[in-house]
């Protein structure tokens, strides 16, 4: 995929009676099944109609591919159940990951992320600082979802990792989608109520048992979308929402291990860093990196214990990255 323009189809499709809208429910290549809306692009992302209309099978125009799961587009039908999409609307919040290759969309109009972790197999730090640091320079509410706690070998020393993000204010829920389901939905059901939220995690974490418990139809839901799409057994390579209830949805993404931020600038990366942020305008001088400058507030705040080495350290190997670009011959 080339590099994202942050530029849709078009921000602002104008008004008209003869335009169709839809949400993307699933995004497979450039294949996209869309959900029909009745209501207007502001309000329809969340909204079920009374009864769900047909998943149109669309694709875009040329070989666009800046469509995601969540958008709001515009489109026109070429065929009963097939069309082709003409623009997105203006986005609310988007997540996507990119190196210096290339960016990875995972969902638009997003409102919360869930970061699964699990007491096994060990949860990868740097996974879930960069997922953090996406969401808040996404303004994408984050939570952590800490998964198998009925496995207690590996749980005092897991639950200490997150003391870190904790201390940070992010919220960690501590819950078992298979030894205590029902603890689990007490637990989620009330934080997904009127948010869409995507899921996230390593593989192994339990992301699907999580949305087997969440959404009961999940399985039948996968086989339809899979056919649909024709993507066959290859179903974990797609991202693909689900109706939780009529105000609430809940996107589930593959397992991955990388999470590149190279679209983020050095401002943006210090800004997205909580505890950072007490300390931006404090250095000695005005264009300081954090690195070795002296009279650093930031290097200090690391000496006095109140930013992590982890998390400094995690800073500067993003900005090492978001300053690699590609050379030309």
């Amino acid at each position: 995929m080339a590099k994202l323009s942050h530029k849709p189809l078009v921000a602002h499709p104008t008004q008209s009676p003869n335009k169709l809208y839809g949400t993307v429910m699933a995004a497979h290549g450039r294949h996209y099944l869309i959900e029909a809306n009745e209501a207007a692009p502001a309000e329809a992302a969340l909204i079920i109609p009374p009864q769900r209309p047909p998943l149109l099978n669309c694709v875009t125009r040329g070989k666009r591919s800046d469509v995601a799961v969540g958008d709001v587009v515009e489109y026109q039908l070429t065929s009963k159940n097939q069309g082709v999409i003409d623009a997105i609307t203006e986005r609310k919040t988007l997540l996507y990951r990119s190196d210096q290759y290339r960016s990875k969309l995972l969902a638009a109009n997003l409102t919360q992320l869930f970061i699964v972790v699990a007491t096994e197999p060990a949860f990868s730090d740097d996974l879930i600082c960069r997922a953090l640091i996406a969401a808040e320079a996404g303004g994408i509410t984050p939570h952590l979802i800490f998964n198998k706690i009925d496995v207690i070998a590996p749980l005092a020393k897991a639950r200490q990792r997150l003391e870190l993000y904790q201390g940070l204010g992010y919220p960690v829920h501590a819950v078992s989608a298979k030894a205590e389901p029902q603890h689990t939905l007490d637990t989620l059901l009330p934080l997904l109520q009127d948010q869409s939220t995507i899921l996230i995690g390593q593989s192994g974490m339990g992301k699907s048992s999580l949305i087997n418990l969440l959404i009961p139809d999940a399985d039948i839901a996968v086989r339809e979308i899979s056919a649909a799409l024709d993507t066959g057994k290859h179903t974990t390579t797609f991202v693909r929402s689900y109706h939780l209830n009529p105000t609430s949805i809940i996107i589930d993404s593959p397992g991955f291990q990388e999470f590149g931020l190279h679209h983020l600038s050095e401002g943006m990366l210090e800004r997205a860093l909580p505890e950072f942020r007490p300390h931006l305008g404090n250095c000695k001088f005005y264009n300081c990196h954090h690195h070795t400058e002296p009279g650093c507030a930031i290097l200090s705040a690391m000496q006095q214990g109140s930013i992590s080495k982890m998390r400094h350290g995690m800073y500067e190997q993003l900005v090492h990255e978001a300053a690699q670009t590609l050379g030309y011959k």
